[in-house]
């Protein structure tokens, strides 16, 4: 099986970050991460600061989200803070309220996803659980894949949401992003009813099935995000990270 280098998506250490950002970068890789997806950094700190800290301790930006449900952003603008520390994606989140809500976001993505290309970047749509609402028989999913550029818009799965949304992680992949999902977020959801979030290997994810499905498609990135947890965040880091390395799937430096 392939081994893919491995990020973290520092939305599980958010409270952490807030409270001392240089301690929780430095802990983020002494548990391993080679790459994280980020933004400008905090006040006070500079963003050749920022650069500096992630050098000094071995982490290379991956990409960059931009704001929750809003493509009222400049991707010039993001795109200047990735060229100056050395990212390649933008990554947005929507909902929508009508097929032609939907409709009219594909093509502000197409347009978003041509000024990022310009620029060398890549655009990628990061799914939740309710883009498997049906509009029309489909899936708003689905639909959003067929209305926008393959080229100018990728996806970055999420294999937690895509569980939650009633389809299975791998089969997703395969029948639907081969060549069109870099990026891949990797939660894993637990037994029962509730589908709460869980550790990398430590719920009912068939992530060897996954991470065949992410080779054949050429995902470049697995990237670790667990948006709550029972464990304190860095614990919960440490076991996915733990597991990771354990299924043989990781690249190393």
């Amino acid at each position: 099986m392939k081994r893919f280098p491995i990020g973290l998506q520092p939305y599980t250490i958010r409270e952490e970050l807030g409270r001392d950002y240089t301690g929780s970068i430095e802990r983020a890789a002494q548990i391993g991460f080679t790459g994280i997806e980020l933004g400008r950094p905090p006040e006070g700190m500079t963003v050749a600061e920022q650069k500096a800290l992630l050098d000094r301790v071995g982490l290379r930006v991956i990409g960059s989200h931009g704001p929750f449900n809003n493509l009222d952003f400049s991707v010039g603008e993001l795109a200047d803070y990735l060229e100056e520390v050395g990212g390649q994606y933008i990554s947005v989140s929507l909902r929508f309220e009508s097929l032609d809500d939907l409709l009219r976001k594909a093509e502000t993505l197409n347009r978003h996803g041509e000024a990022a290309r310009s620029r060398g970047i890549q655009l990628l749509y990061h799914n939740h659980n309710w883009e498997f609402e049906r509009f029309g028989g489909e899936y708003a999913l689905d639909l959003l894949l067929r209305e926008t550029d393959p080229a100018l818009v990728h996806m970055e799965m999420d294999t937690y949401w895509v569980k939650r949304g009633g389809e299975d992680p791998a089969d997703f992949i395969r029948s639907r992003l081969s060549g069109r999902c870099p990026l891949l977020h990797i939660k894993d959801v637990e037994a029962g009813e509730e589908q709460f979030f869980a550790e990398i290997g430590e719920g009912i994810l068939d992530f060897e099935a996954i991470f065949r499905a992410a080779e054949e498609a050429g995902t470049k990135w697995l990237i670790v995000e667990q948006d709550a947890s029972r464990r304190p965040a860095f614990e919960s880091l440490s076991i996915s990270y733990g597991n990771l390395s354990r299924m043989n799937v990781i690249e190393r430096p």
